[in-house]
């Protein structure tokens, strides 16, 4: 029988047998915002006890560390890269795609129409170091154009404008009017706050 002889659910069931030596790949799975930990561990539980370990291998929630002010203070915190998605690495068949479609908080495969697209290695690659790098980022909680307030330094209590932001060094320029012209400053988050 050729495979031009087959049914659409025949050739479907055909493309999704997996094939000896067969390579997992990386898929994104949506989930509810919110609940990644909870889809992970619930994953890695039915992974274990519908016995699927030789087809998905690993599940992945890109976090990576950064430093975030909260009421004048900075703060270490542990930011979500992608909030809504995980990352899965498996071989995908009928049952591991199963097992991965009827876990409570995920919503469905990234893909295509209702086929999930692997993601090539390359991309995880990237993700992988973005989320590796050692060099706490601050989180801005502001925007260019936003009116502030100085609190801090020599001109606490003059109001501003935001020019620049650098979330690499936590600094923002401000636009700060003196003697009636606008003169920039350069800041640290900690010494401006919000009007």
């Amino acid at each position: 029988m050729q495979p031009a002889d087959l049914g659409k659910e025949q050739k479907e069931a055909l493309e999704n047998v997996p094939v000896l030596g067969a390579q997992p790949k990386w898929y994104v799975i949506h989930i509810q915002t919110g609940y990644e930990n909870k889809v992970k561990q619930a994953l890695e539980q039915r992974i274990k006890s519908l016995g699927v370990e030789d087809k998905i291998f690993e599940v992945v929630i890109p976090v990576r560390d950064v430093v975030v002010i909260k009421k004048g203070k900075k703060t270490s915190a542990i930011e979500k890269v992608f909030p809504g998605y995980v990352l899965i690495r498996m071989i995908l068949t009928d049952d591991s795609w199963l097992v991965v479609r009827t876990t409570e908080g995920v919503t469905g495969f990234v893909g295509a129409g209702l086929k999930p697209t692997p993601i090539s290695d390359k991309e995880v690659e990237a993700i992988m170091k973005f989320v590796a790098q050692e060099q706490p980022k601050f989180k801005a909680k502001f925007s260019v154009g936003e009116a502030i307030k100085v609190t801090e330094g020599p001109f606490a209590e003059f109001l501003g404008t935001i020019e620049a932001i650098d979330e690499e060094s936590g600094k923002v320029r401000v636009l700060v009017s003196i003697f009636d012209r606008e003169t920039p400053l350069e800041l640290d988050f900690l010494q401006v706050q919000k009007l």
